[in-house]
């Protein structure tokens, strides 16, 4: 039997309140949740101040914890409002909050100290490096990336002391989270980072040559379409590799899902923490109910370290649920003599089912044939069925023999969740019992946690007395003490200390025993109600805001910076650099030919990937000599690590993507340039990156200039940078597109379509650029350019001053233009003329749109 230094803790999702109860009743040990704006699942159904009070009351009764999600990017204007949303949710009875952005994780840590803080898997956190980083920074737990293999997160675990979250059931991301652009830039600006992703990744896209040729093979239209992780059957693996938190994701689901989900691994896990063996006929019904379960077929792809065709759902996006069956065939319902070919294939029919599976009564079906992909029915099992068993189903028309038959809602899901939430307790708590009934004393019970025996409620009665006929006995008090009734108790052991020929009614006994589960309830709920004393903190006047960059209560001021300046207006501010440096047009650049097109242009600073300045045969001395400054992946994993540290030189510049970059240039002495992977949006994380080490910070293509304009004017010492002319990089993903041409030969640096200019065709005819690198992963780019140039003299006003030309996708004499345009732009905002307007058929991305 295995043994693990911690319980792990099974984690469940919850959108709302009934999706939570049906969680809680299903065993979880924790739930997180959203409240408010500030998370991921905007259009949950989230929480009140009063329904998540209720909730976390009757989480704690229960012995489980509850989360709330705070884990999107905070806007510099809304870091007040997101810091009085966590103190208030940490009032009504949160555990712990799930952080993405670095300004509000540092804020919390200044000035809630005693908040607990897990990092979100937004925050793209995947190797021991950037884990230890977290842990140094104040973090109790990381939320890993769900791309990480079973021996990566070993690793991790052996490297740091800290607790570690790994998703193990539910949806996954096509591109590495935190990272992903694609809703902003193609969807009206609904930002996955800011909770309102429109799943653009889920939709069809036909991959496109430079001749126009199609390369999606049939059957394969949605390119950036995973399927969902499940771990069931290898969470022995995860465990024993050191994930303390299982993670099941479905913040969207509905109560039946997250009911079964969660039943489901409470089960699987309770076995293996037993030491006991799982038949296969258990696993089996199990699979089955996970199955029955909104998914998209399962993979563990990502867990043995793959990352090929077997993780897709190339041929749709919705819920597969169970395959069950397959048809014999329909008639059709009445007399169809006379009526035409269309018309008797629109009539109701009588379909006939020959089953694989079980079907229980009110079970919904799907009806899909290969040749009518489209043209799918649904209809209800009429009765419960056994596997090999024919049925007859009613359906709106005739279906093929041979379409599949796919169980896709199970009403055994729908009726056990509804049954858990018409519970009166969702979920009764173990309590071990002690009872004392001594002659001449008080009659005592004694009630204590079984998961905490140090939480303990006892209650003292009536005198005992002598029996004056029947004497009661142990069996007697174990019944009634033992009668928890509506209390959030149920008792599972007894130490009875009884004298010989005790006497007493048990209605008194009765009443002992009530008084001690309410002074367990108080024992237990205790220390969230002295949270709600004192008065809450006034963020408004404490959060670092443009307006008042640190006007923190008298209190708990840092005097380190308690003397810096307001920001400038935009009416009378000058333009203002950093100390000692001059505006400069930067360009991202692909060759040393490249580099050198971009200086004759105008560029006075440049920069290029690892990967080309390995493929030009640089080393990174040479790249530092030639005045070309190394860019870092936005992912860098431990495999990375070979690759990509060498180029982190003490002393010398470096822009990098990552937490754990960010760290070894931070330790390494190096001039780090955070890259826009690692979002700046307010000044409370521009500020806390530069106390830690970045010299300077590439803003998020998503802020707008008025928000530039916000937090710019605060930088310090940092120099602030913006893409301004470019293809706009959407996504990063471990998986290569390409291979939705089904010709992978698993040989990225022998690949010949790597070298093609292959496009995504969306279903609106934008073309996003596909590139592929050595190491299999591919970046996705927009179909637009973004032309920001005719606003440099704003940003200039406001303090940017590095202005990127990014030529990744450009030719030479694109190149050459691009840079000439964004340096005439500069020449003019300093000369104080209006420049050139922005190129036909570009965009100027998120800067007046904005997102949501």
């Amino acid at each position: 039997m295995r043994s693990y230094s911690s319980k792990p803790e099974l984690l469940a999702p919850a959108g709302g309140p009934e999706p939570f109860y049906a969680a809680l009743a299903a065993g979880a040990d924790a739930i997180y949740c959203g409240m408010g704006s500030f998370n991921a699942r905007r259009k949950a159904d989230n929480f009140t101040d009063e329904t998540f009070e209720a909730a976390c009351r009757a989480a704690h009764l229960a012995g489980a914890r509850v989360y709330v999600t705070v884990n999107i990017v905070i806007k510099d204007e809304e870091m007040s409002q997101a810091l009085a949303l966590v103190e208030r949710c940490w009032r009504l009875g949160a555990d712990a909050f799930i952080i993405q952005d670095w300004g509000l994780f540092f804020e919390i840590r200044r000035l809630m100290p005693e908040v607990e803080t897990h990092i979100s898997t937004q925050a793209n956190i995947h190797d021991a490096r950037g884990t230890a980083w977290c842990k140094a920074a104040g973090a109790d737990r990381v939320t890993l990336s769900r791309e990480l293999s079973v021996d990566e997160i070993a690793a991790i675990h052996d490297a740091v002391d800290i607790e570690l979250e790994v998703f193990s059931h539910g949806a996954i991301c096509f591109c590495y989270s935190g990272v992903c652009l694609l809703s902003s830039f193609t969807s009206r600006g609904r930002s996955a980072n800011r909770g309102m992703c429109a799943q653009p990744c889920r939709l069809p896209y036909e991959l496109i040559d430079e001749t126009g040729r199609s390369w999606s093979k049939p059957g394969r239209e949605r390119a950036l379409c995973p399927r969902d992780t499940c771990t069931a059957d290898m969470l022995p693996r995860l465990l024993d590799a050191g994930a303390h938190a299982l993670k099941l994701e479905g913040r969207m689901k509905a109560p039946d899902y997250v009911h079964s989900i969660v039943s489901a691994y409470r089960a699987q896990l309770d076995d293996i923490l037993a030491g006991r063996e799982i038949l296969e006929e258990t696993a089996q019904a199990r699979y089955r109910q996970l199955k029955r379960c909104f998914n998209r077929d399962f993979t563990t792809e990502y867990q043995e370290g793959r990352s090929g065709d077997e993780m897709m759902s190339y041929e749709r996006s919705n819920n597969r649920g169970q395959i069950v069956g397959e048809v014999l065939g329909s008639k059709p319902l009445g007399n169809t003599k006379g009526l035409k070919p269309d018309d008797k294939r629109r009539r109701a029919a009588w379909t006939r089912l020959r089953l694989s599976e079980p079907v229980g009564k009110g079970d919904l079906l799907e009806l899909r044939h290969d040749d009518e992909f489209d043209q799918f029915l649904t209809a209800l099992a009429p009765d419960d069925a056994c596997a090999d068993d024919v049925i007859e189903c009613r359906t709106a028309r005739p279906m093929p023999a041979g379409a599949r038959v796919r169980l896709i809602r199970s009403q055994a899901a729908l009726d056990a969740a509804e049954a858990a939430l018409k519970r009166p307790v969702a979920r009764k708590r173990a309590v071990d019992g002690r009872v004392i009934s001594r002659i001449g004393e008080p009659f005592a019970v004694e009630l204590s946690c079984a998961d905490d025996p140090s939480i303990i409620g006892r209650a003292d009665g009536f005198i005992v007395e002598p029996a004056r006929t029947k004497a009661v006995t142990a069996e007697d008090l174990i019944e009634h003490v033992g009668r928890m009734g509506s209390s959030p108790f149920e008792a599972v052991s007894f130490d009875i200390q009884l004298d010989e020929g005790c006497g007493m009614g048990f209605s008194a006994v009765h009443k002992v025993r009530a008084a001690a589960c309410e002074a367990l309830e108080r024992a237990i709920l205790t220390p969230f109600d002295r949270r709600r004393s004192g008065a809450p903190l006034d963020f408004a006047a404490i959060a670092i805001t443009a307006d008042s960059c640190l006007a923190v209560a008298p209190e708990r001021v840092d005097p380190s910076l308690s003397n810096s300046a307001s920001a400038p207006s935009r009416d009378d501010a000058k333009c203002a650099p950093a100390p000692n440096t001059s505006p400069e047009i930067c360009a991202l650049v692909t060759s040393t030919d490249h580099a050198a097109t971009a200086r004759a242009a105008g560029a006075t600073r440049m920069y290029m990937s690892v990967d080309d300045l390995l493929a030009a045969g640089l080393s990174p001395v040479d790249g530092c000599e030639r005045g070309i400054i190394p860019v870092l992946d936005e992912v860098s994993r431990q495999m990375d690590h070979e690759r990509l540290d060498p180029w982190i030189l003490p002393g010398s510049p470096v822009a990098v993507a990552t937490i754990s970059e960010f760290a070894l240039g931070a330790e390494r002495g190096t001039s780090v340039e955070l890259r826009s992977c690692i979002p700046v949006h307010n000044v409370a994380c521009m500020r806390a990156l530069a106390e830690r080490g970045a010299a300077g910070a590439w803003l998020s293509p998503e802020l707008t200039l008025a928000e530039i304009e916000r937090i710019a004017p605060h930088r310090g010492s940092m120099e602030l940078g913006l893409m301004v002319l470019g293809a706009p990089r959407v996504m990063t993903s471990e998986h290569c597109i390409l291979q939705v041409a089904g010709a992978c030969i698993h040989d990225c640096a022998n690949c010949r379509l790597r070298t093609r200019d292959f496009k995504l065709k969306n279903i609106d005819g934008r073309l996003l650029p596909v590139r592929t690198g050595l190491n299999g992963r591919s970046h996705l780019y927009d179909g637009v350019a973004l032309d920001a140039t005719p606003q440099i003299p704003a940003l200039l006003h406001a303090g940017v001053t590095r202005f990127l030309v990014d030529g990744t996708l450009m030719d030479a004499d694109e190149l050459a233009c691009g840079v000439a345009r964004a340096k005439r732009a500069l020449d003019a905002a300093l000369a104080g003329r209006t420049p050139d307007k922005r190129m036909p058929g570009s965009s100027s991305g998120c800067l007046f749109q904005g997102v949501e």
